[in-house]
């Protein structure tokens, strides 16, 4: 049988467990849980961003834009078909993998075919990864070498898709920290308020299936509609 000190100790440390397991177990997940949901219930909750009444991604996450008259987002490693919310990764190939050197050279002749009016050399970040493979932003750059594919496309001027892409130039967090950027979502869903929504592509829909990881919010080639 135990002593009467060795049994005080043993009680003592299921006190203390027990203690300790409530406190950083459930009042503190709570107390942080209902904190986040009060002062910051978008960015806790995914910063899921909604359009026409249904939720049409993240402001965090990248997704596929196949149509022509939208901002397209850099290329995605991210699952098998890339654009995974739940699979984000990079390719991990080198520098020397014949792989990576023939997707880099089917993107750079996809771009130039699709963008023949565009100022330039193909930006590098529209042909190379991100290291999630989900990465929202592209800087301004290379968004605007976009620019003539995506007003044509939507029978605009160019100078009016510039303008509106000039709005939504995110600076750098406090005046120092990263790059100038543009969020690839937040500027085409400006792009369908101020100029409407473009026709769906033919490639659209495919491409972007096959690119949906299941659970995640929809991706789509073409937003969808507003509710009438």
């Amino acid at each position: 049988m135990l002593g009467a000190p060795m049994a005080n100790v043993i009680v003592v440390a299921l006190r203390a467990t027990l203690f300790t397991l409530v406190l950083t177990g459930l009042v503190y997940p709570l107390a942080m849980t209902g904190l986040c949901q009060a002062l910051f219930h978008a960015r806790a909750n995914g910063s899921l961003v909604e359009h026409g009444g249904k939720v049409v991604g993240s402001e965090l996450i990248g997704q596929s834009f196949s149509n022509p008259a939208y901002f397209q987002s850099r290329p995605s490693a991210a699952g098998q078909n890339g654009y995974d919310a739940a699979s984000s990764s990079g390719s991990n190939l080198g520098t020397t993998s014949q792989k990576l050197k023939d997707r880099v050279t089917r993107d750079l002749e996809r771009l130039q075919k699709d963008n023949p009016s565009a100022p330039g050399a193909v930006p590098d970040e529209l042909v190379t990864a991100s290291a999630s493979g989900l990465d929202p932003h592209l800087s301004p750059a290379a968004a605007r070498w976009q620019v003539p594919r995506i007003a044509k496309a939507r029978g605009v001027a160019p100078e009016r898709v510039r303008a509106t892409l000039d709005t939504h130039v995110e600076e750098r967090d406090l005046g120092f920290l990263g790059e100038p950027r543009i969020n690839v979502l937040a500027v085409n869903l400006a792009l369908d308020k101020q100029f409407g929504q473009p026709p769906e592509s033919p490639a659209a829909a495919p491409a972007v299936s096959a690119a949906r990881p299941s659970g995640s919010p929809p991706v789509a080639g073409t937003l969808p509609s507003p509710p009438k």
